[in-house]
């Protein structure tokens, strides 16, 4: 019986102030909408910093060593857990890549044997460029290596450039976030005031807070439900139906862990916490030992 009373005051919270429920749910929408879009891009944008850290690759110019020297090279090179994978350039490999770098004309000049043998190291993307930056120069300091090119200004923009990405991204996330939150409790405020003399008559009949403040928690996260899945489906629609219509370039986006599903649920599920949090926020605020305002 208290359940289904519970149920239906909220579902009923939502008509008694009309205007500031839309006005919550609205802001709701818009703000993890705004979130699901920048959770997406910067997943995006993280993946592409990950393939371009991949792709600044460390090379390890050699001395003039035999097989054996080498394969100890090599093998101690890979046990380095910075080190994600490793290709040899032979000599007469790197006469090849000197051609096809420098082009015609260049036959000459790489036939000459000045080209050294060398390692291009794949560095692991787990590592911040600090720790790259430590193991190259412990890399230089190696028995039979004669030189270690590594593009540290590079690696460190992008790495810097991200992190200045992110760190934006959140800000302006929790902002949105705190600002949907404030209107929730806006709502939740102005119901509790439309029914104060009902909550005075069921403290006077020995209604506890708690019981009272049930109703106000079902209206919030109502709002959050119907706020999250509207956001969630205009995503969907967006980055599966419309932009890609437009701008064939965002088709290539992918969905964070591969599949649409992970983002839309985060995207309902933070909605309803919001939604939660606010008006729980606000129950327990003007809903007290103490009697609710005249």
């Amino acid at each position: 019986m208290s359940l289904g009373y519970v149920f239906k005051e909220g579902f009923a919270g939502l008509g008694r102030a009309k205007l500031a429920a839309f006005t919550s749910m609205f802001s709701l929408f818009i703000a993890v909408l705004l979130i699901g879009v920048l959770f997406r891009i910067g997943y995006n944008a993280y993946e592409v910093s990950q393939v371009l850290k991949q792709q600044v690759e460390v090379e390890v110019f050699l001395q003039d060593l035999d097989d054996s020297a080498t394969n100890r090279l090599q093998n101690v090179l890979l046990q380095k857990p910075e080190v994600a994978g490793l290709a040899y350039i032979s000599k007469d490999s790197a006469s090849q890549v000197f051609q096809l770098e420098f082009g015609l004309g260049s036959e000459t000049i790489s036939q000459l044997d000045f080209l050294p043998a060398s390692f291009r190291l794949t560095m692991s993307d787990e590592y911040q460029v600090a720790q790259i930056d430590s193991v190259v120069t412990e890399i230089r300091g190696f028995d039979g290596v004669d030189e270690v090119r590594f593009n540290l200004a590079l690696l460190q923009s992008i790495e810097e450039r991200t992190e200045t990405f992110f760190i934006a991204g959140i800000s302006i996330g929790l902002f949105i976030l705190f600002v949907a939150m404030i209107l929730v409790f806006n709502t939740i405020r102005l119901t509790i005031y439309a029914k104060r003399d009902l909550i005075k008559a069921m403290k006077l009949v020995g209604a506890t807070n708690s019981f009272i403040r049930r109703p106000f928690l079902v209206e919030g996260v109502l709002q959050g439900i119907i706020a999250g899945a509207l956001a969630s489906l205009l995503i969907y629609v967006l980055f599966e139906m419309l932009i890609p219509r437009f701008i064939p370039q965002i088709g290539i986006l992918s969905w964070p862990y591969g599949s649409w599903y992970f983002l839309i649920s985060g995207t309902i599920l933070l909605a309803i916490i919001m939604g939660w949090w606010g008006s729980r926020w606000a129950a327990r605020k003007f809903i007290g030992d103490a009697s609710v305002g005249n």
